[in-house]
Order: structure tokens, then C-alpha cells, then sequence
């Protein structure tokens, strides 16, 4: 099983940049999605329903802003949008497929590097979805959770570290969640799993600013996680650079069936 998680910087932006006949070549099983950038009828067919896959997406009320997908090779028992949390449904920031032996669920955490009233609000999705995400894997299914996680997890997470204690991605009660997520709430860390000491190959987000992409000056926050026994079966994984979608790269993870 391989599942692709890529934050697009905008759909149609990524249809211009050859997205879609790439993810020809790849033949994944799930491809999670966020940063739509779009509304649904923003979106033409080839676009919801690429290559035999079944699209699912939830929209921001606000157009041109946030949103998330999940392509699918089968029809799930149940699709989930709406979590009754405005702070997360408005923005359209959380997707959720449930079939028989495996919920997947693309999520898109917000940024606070705009300023401290959007950190505080950052602060309260984290909150409000740790307690779903504790809710998920209480049920006793496989259960994936792929997206922008937007925060680096460790110093090995992002290039500088030194500089960024005191930034939106890198702050200490930002780190302390994720540690609280794989530590306490149960879920593992697929990638790191896999590639415990990896650093400089590691990252998932380069900023448009400087020269961070030549440089690579790049942060990992884009993840995937699971519980442990389906984390377990990671077989391998790597992220996608050779072409560019977005502003970030491709993050893709081989499973055993």
C-alpha cells in the first residue's frame, strides 16, 4: 500500500506544475491533500476524479483559502467533513474516510506565523483536535493521519533550529504537543520511525523567501502517523523533490498490505 500526503499551495496551481501526470506514475493507493486554494466548482472533473480515483474534499467558506482532499481507489463506508468544531470545519481543515480495516484522514493544521492572535487560534485547534485524534484511535481500527502538521518536531527537523526557538513551527509548546500526540495520545511518527537520524533529506517545506529551496533550508513538517501496529508495517519511504508541485515536497510511504 503507498499513501502520498502533499500540501499543494493551491490545486490548480499544482495541475499547472504537472501534479497529475505524475501521480500517474506513482500508483498510489490514498493521496492526502491540503491547501486546496479552491471551491468546488473551481475544481473540473479531471480534477476531483484523476485517474480512476474517487476525490473527496471539504472546502473553507472563505474562497481561495485552506481545504482539504483524499483520492481513493474504493468507495469508503463513510466520509467525515464536519467535526462540529467551527474553528476547524469553516476553514475546511479536517477530511476523514473510514472503510473496513482503515480510516485515513487528511488534516490541515494551521500556521501562527502571522501574528498572535492567529497563534492563540492555532493554539485552540491543537487542543480541540488532539481530543479527536485521542477519540480516533481509541477505536480499535488502523488509523493514518496524513497533513500539514506545520511544526517541527525536533532540532533535527528543520535546518535552522537556533533560529526559529522563538517562531510560529518551532515553539516549545508547539513541539510539546506533538511529543503528547506520540508519547501519551498513542500515534508514531511513520517517517521518523523509518529514518531515525535523518535530517537534511528529511524536510518537507522550503519558504518562498531567500534562496531556502537552492539551499535547502527546509523545515519537516508535513507527516504521516498511525498507531503503532499499522506504523509497523512502513516498509520504506522517501520525499519527492525531483519535480516541484508546491512549496512543499511530496512526502510518500510504502506499506505492507
Amino acid at each position: 500500500m503507498k499513501i502520498i500526503t502533499l500540501n499543494l499551495n493551491g490545486i490548480r496551481s499544482a495541475n499547472r506544475k504537472g501534479l497529475y501526470p505524475w501521480l500517474k506514475t506513482q500508483n498510489a493507493d490514498f493521496v492526502c491533500l491540503q491547501e486546496l486554494k479552491a471551491q468546488e466548482e473551481d475544481l473540473s472533473e479531471d480534477i476531483k476524479s484523476p485517474d480512476d480515483y474517487l476525490g473527496y474534499f471539504s472546502y473553507a467558506i472563505k474562497k481561495g483559502y485552506s481545504g482539504v482532499g483524499i483520492y481513493c481507489r474504493h468507495k469508503p463506508i463513510k466520509v467525515t467533513k464536519y467535526l462540529d468544531i467551527p474553528e476547524i470545519d469553516d476553514e475546511g481543515r479536517f477530511i476523514e474516510l473510514e472503510f473496513d480495516k482503515l480510516i485515513i484522514i487528511s488534516v490541515y493544521l494551521p500556521s501562527g506565523s502571522s501574528g498572535d492572535e492567529r497563534q492563540a487560534f492555532k493554539y485552540n485547534v491543537l487542543d480541540k483536535i488532539n481530543k479527536i485524534f485521542e477519540e480516533k484511535i481509541k477505536q480499535g481500527k488502523n488509523i493514518i493521519i496524513c497533513g500539514d502538521f506545520n511544526i517541527a518536531h525536533h532540532e533535527i527537523d528543520l535546518k535552522n533550529y537556533k533560529g526559529n526557538k522563538k517562531n510560529s513551527g518551532f515553539l516549545p509548546e508547539e513541539r510539546a504537543w506533538l511529543t503528547n500526540l506520540f508519547d501519551n495520545v498513542g500515534f508514531n511518527d511513520v517517517y521518523r520511525n523509518l529514518y531515525p537520524e535523518q535530517s537534511d533529506e528529511s524536510y518537507t517545506w522550503w519558504s518562498n523567501r531567500g534562496q531556502a529551496w537552492l539551499k535547502n533550508v527546509g523545515w519537516r513538517i508535513d507527516y504521516q502517523v498511525a498507531n503503532p501496529s499499522f506504523a509497523d508495517k512502513a516498509l520504506s519511504g522517501n520525499i519527492y523533490k525531483e519535480s516541484r508541485f508546491s512549496d512543499h515536497a511530496p512526502l510518500i510511504i510504502n506499506y505492507s498490505d
